[in-house]
């Protein structure tokens, strides 16, 4: 039997802006900007329109339509320092951060902002990042197994005194972190998220992470996703981690005006960027044994938002939208993380005209659920919506 949907409501995560280009790769106006008096203002906005959490992402040299960045720890800090309940989520790199020297900046981090600081453990894409700095680049499942014991280390220097690792890429040796994170009842510390769509990363998430994020995803590949990361918990003997899922989010009046907006970000790609993008990024699918890999199988307007967030076909009216997230929620997705052409109107919508549908959906389902348990099975009608994207051919 499939395991139900979580009783509590969705939650929201954005991308922050913090490097330049905005989230599609394309020559459309973004109103968007990557410096921090932008991101400061979005920040307290989205919070006040519904987010729970922001990611900051990284990149450490100028490449493929973000040729100027903010390095992710240092920013989220700023971010947080500038809210008051937004938790902001630090991507990191194993390779390139010790987890070591990682929890301690975490551990003050998280005392700055009482307790609202995550990272999202990124295995890595982007091979010149690696070796442009002299470090080795490793072989697709090697990376993963490097962040595995990345997240083991961190998690016991961030919970255990004289904390111990003997691996293959760490070592840690009797190594005591005071003062550690904060501590409350549902958070024994700062959230370890992870990122990747192959099999490696999907065993890695059950056996180790609090949350894992997919690239933009249907509702088949959500389901098969989340499917085989509750059987690598189960058999590790643990609790399954949440799933967070990648969505570009195009709310407008008309479905019309939503459409027509995303064909004119395709149509006005920066082909040379996406090109570029997409040779990086492919070779990281199709060094899986199975082929299974992000971006493995993206096509070209997929890569034109970067983490295929076309994908989750968030694009229509904010009743479609809505309806959609819910739909989601129901096969396991617990937190949409959402990208934006113009971000401080594009939040300020969503705050105003789609976050209220979700949460009456929400409210509905125990009903709709009741009733249906109610009714003779053959009389049932399917509580999910029609599953393809409004509006698809």
């Amino acid at each position: 039997m499939p395991t139900p949907p979580s009783a509590d409501p969705v939650r929201f995560a954005y991308w922050v802006p913090n490097v330049s280009g905005g989230l599609v790769t394309s020559t459309i106006e973004q109103r968007t900007d990557w410096g921090y008096d932008y991101n400061r203002e979005l920040a307290v906005l989205a919070e006040n329109n519904g987010f729970d959490y922001a990611l900051s992402q990284v990149r450490y040299m100028a490449s493929y339509g973000a040729e100027y960045q903010h390095e992710s720890t240092s920013f989220s800090l700023a971010l947080l320092l500038a809210t008051e309940r937004l938790k902001v989520i630090a991507a990191v790199h194993p390779g390139l951060w010790h987890p070591g020297v990682l929890a301690k900046l975490g551990a003050t981090a998280d005392h700055l902002s009482k307790g609202r600081f995550a990272v999202n453990v990124v295995s890595g894409w982007f091979k010149d990042e690696f070796t442009a700095l002299g470090e080795p680049w490793l072989e697709h499942d090697e990376r993963y197994r490097r962040s595995e014991e990345f997240i083991r280390a961190l998690r016991a220097i961030w919970t255990e005194d004289h904390a111990e690792l003997a691996g293959d890429f760490y070592r840690v040796r009797d190594f005591t972190l005071k003062p550690k994170p904060l501590v409350s009842p549902d958070r024994p510390h700062p959230e370890i998220f992870q990122g990747g769509n192959s099999t490696a990363a999907r065993q890695m998430a059950g056996r180790v992470s609090d949350w894992y994020f997919s690239n933009g995803k249907d509702f088949d590949g959500v389901t098969e996703q989340i499917r085989d990361v509750r059987a690598s918990a189960e058999s590790a003997g643990r609790t399954p981690p949440r799933f967070g899922l990648n969505g570009f989010l195009i709310a407008r009046d008309t479905e019309a005006e939503a459409r027509d907006t995303l064909r004119e970000i395709v149509a006005k790609a920066d082909t040379e960027a996406v090109h570029g993008f997409g040779s990086a990024v492919k070779q990281a699918g199709r060094s899986t044994a199975d082929g299974k890999g992000m971006w493995q199988d993206s096509s070209f307007e997929d890569l034109v938002q970067y983490n295929d967030g076309f994908r989750t076909g968030l694009i229509g009216t904010p009743e479609q939208i809505a309806e959609r997230i819910v739909a989601y929620k129901r096969l396991g997705v617990d937190l949409l993380l959402l990208g934006f052409l113009h971000y401080h109107e594009e939040v300020a919508y969503f705050g105003k005209n789609v976050l209220p549908l979700v949460r009456e959906l929400e409210a509905q389902e125990p009903q709709e659920r009741e009733l249906q348990e109610r009714e003779p099975e053959d009389h049932r009608a399917p509580l999910s919506p029609d599953l393809s994207p409004k509006g698809s051919s």
